[in-house]
């Protein structure tokens, strides 16, 4: 089961480097929401300390729901995840393997910008570890709570020939507005 595990995971990066956009859209989404925050609400550095975990949440949020819709899209259009299902391997080891490969396409560069981000955001240093352990605990949830809608937005747009984005973001959103509020009183008690 190992093989073709690893199989599909190298197939989706492969895939996710050859299109491009996916991983850079994210990062980018990302680091433009991180620069523009001390614009709309001003330069003052104890605000901005204060809202840094917060808004490095969102942001990670935002920019991981950019890509989350072609988690499963080329592959339901093009047949690929008929050929999966047909396979010996179950289908709860290709989820995990596509998740895997969104999360090191999405979750791992937004997880290595955010240090750079949060020093633009004036967050206090002491606070860095308990961010990145936060970000790297919770990026590869939101990956595998997208994956729940990604699945059925691609079902359904297929066999209904609809463009549903917001069921595939429904079960990410519910979850991180109750994941964001303690996420963020960590890194705020950590400084």
């Amino acid at each position: 089961m190992v093989k073709p595990f690893l199989a599909i995971i190298r197939r989706d990066l492969a895939i996710a480097f050859r299109t491009g956009g996916g991983g850079a859209l994210g990062v980018a989404f990302f680091v433009i929401v991180a620069t523009l925050v001390p614009f709309g609400v001003g330069p003052i550095p104890e605000l901005l300390s204060r809202i840094a975990p917060g808004m490095l949440w969102v942001a990670a949020l935002l920019a991981c729901l950019l890509t989350l819709d072609r988690l499963f899209q080329a592959d339901v259009e093009d047949g690929s995840m008929d050929v999966l299902a047909l396979s010996p391997v179950p289908l709860e080891l290709i989820v995990l393997a596509k998740c895997i490969a969104h999360w090191l396409t999405t979750g791992l560069p937004l997880l290595l910008a955010a240090p750079i981000m949060a020093l633009t955001l004036q967050m206090p240093a002491v606070s860095y570890p308990a961010m990145i352990a936060s970000l790297a605990l919770g990026t590869p949830a939101l990956s595998l709570i997208g994956a729940i809608g990604a699945g059925g937005r691609s079902v359904q747009a297929v066999s209904m020939g609809l463009d549903a984005t917001a069921t595939s973001s429904a079960p990410l959103l519910s979850t991180a507005t109750r994941i964001l509020p303690s996420a963020s009183g960590l890194c705020r008690r950590a400084s």
